[in-house]
């Protein structure tokens, strides 16, 4: 399996700050997914026109299966990340972001302002992540058999 993890900030991507989400999308699939799926690592600020390159070179170019992104979903003016995301998708799943909102709700209540979206572009499951470490568990794995089952449709034989 090929996944793409793509994390989404200004400060990591200037080397302000250590990225910790995207190892922690990489820790949660492998234990849930595949523990030898090749991930192909992005680090990029906050602008949409290289967060909707770097979708489309991991869907189109690389292959990836799956593309998992860390950040950029929340209210301010800079979290463009489902903006991007929707630009290059070919169908939106609504379900997932809907879920997670519902699963980190009931921990914080301020998950609510989370825009996270997924959806798939030709053969790929497209999911945005929110950018806090420990809220990639709590979104994540709850969406596992869902991914599964998603990746099962996508399958080239299917």
């Amino acid at each position: 399996m090929k996944i793409g993890r793509v994390t989404l900030s200004d400060r990591a991507s200037a080397g302000v700050y250590n990225d910790l989400s995207g190892p922690e999308i990489e820790r949660v699939l492998r234990a849930t997914l595949d523990d030898a799926a090749d991930f192909l690592v992005r680090l990029l600020p906050d602008e949409a026109d290289q967060i909707q390159a770097a979708l489309i070179d991991l869907c189109d170019v690389q292959g990836c299966d799956i593309v998992v992104t860390t950040g950029g979903t929340g209210p301010a003016p800079r979290d463009v990340t489902p903006e991007a995301t929707r630009a290059v998708l070919d169908r939106e799943l609504p379900g997932f972001g809907e879920t997670m909102r519902a699963v980190s709700f009931s921990k914080v209540p301020t998950a609510i302002l989370s825009r996270a979206i997924a959806g798939t572009r030709g053969r790929t499951l497209i999911i945005n992540l929110p950018g806090n470490p420990r809220a990639i568990g709590e979104c994540l794995t709850p969406l596992v058999p869902a991914i599964r089952e998603c990746l099962r449709h996508l399958a080239p034989d299917a």
